[in-house]
């Protein structure tokens, strides 16, 4: 009963939610097309583990809408992915009084569900997978660097995430696409002490 009593308290969860400003690079026989920041958002839930003082690990479940525009000459494209992620962050709170700073870094791991993109001849949905006949592989791996204040049991962070898997579905041309996100988010914590 003690054990559980303690593990109990050393554990938060709660809502998260934010903005995001995304951008996806997209490189085509090395030619680099400049990509114009789109506004998404993210939302989903937070845990917190206290791991040994002020370390903990926060892992969460995550809903997280990103995308690009480009234009190339008189011909412009917009993409909006949807993801679910799985952030896990190592993060260290440093006491300040009647806040927290915190700081933190961690891999995440993405899958693309649902989202549009639009051309001057339309919208369509986004379909994933591999090959001609796709617009985004499926799977995304990156990592996120981050600080932000703790006060009480809420949170406000802002982190910079970055993919590492190449999206694009076709490897011809040396062709590369890659995630960039600068989120800010709210989080209520309830729970632990």
């Amino acid at each position: 009963m003690l054990i559980a009593g303690y593990a109990q308290a050393q554990v938060k969860f709660g809502p998260k939610v934010g903005l995001n400003l995304s951008t996806m690079t997209l490189k085509v026989s090395g030619i680099g097309i400049d990509p114009k920041t789109v506004v998404g958002f993210n939302a989903g839930f937070v845990s917190e583990i206290t791991l040994k003082g002020n370390f903990v690990l926060q892992p969460g479940v995550m809903f997280s809408k990103k995308g690009s525009k480009y234009s190339v000459e008189s011909y412009d494209l917009s993409i909006f992915p949807g993801f679910f992620e799985i952030p896990v962050n190592a993060m260290y709170k440093f006491d300040l009084s009647t806040v927290k700073l915190i700081l933190f870094a961690g891999p995440y791991f993405a899958f693309g569900v649902g989202g549009t993109y639009k051309t001057p001849d339309g919208s369509d949905a986004i379909n994933y997978g591999s090959g001609e006949d796709k617009d985004l592989k499926s799977f995304d791996l990156g990592a996120n660097l981050g600080a932000g204040l703790e006060i009480k049991n809420f949170q406000i962070s802002a982190q910079y995430g970055f993919g590492l898997t190449n999206l694009s579905p076709v490897e011809t041309n040396d062709a590369e696409m890659k995630v960039r996100v600068i989120g800010i988010s709210l989080a209520y914590l309830f729970g632990g002490k």
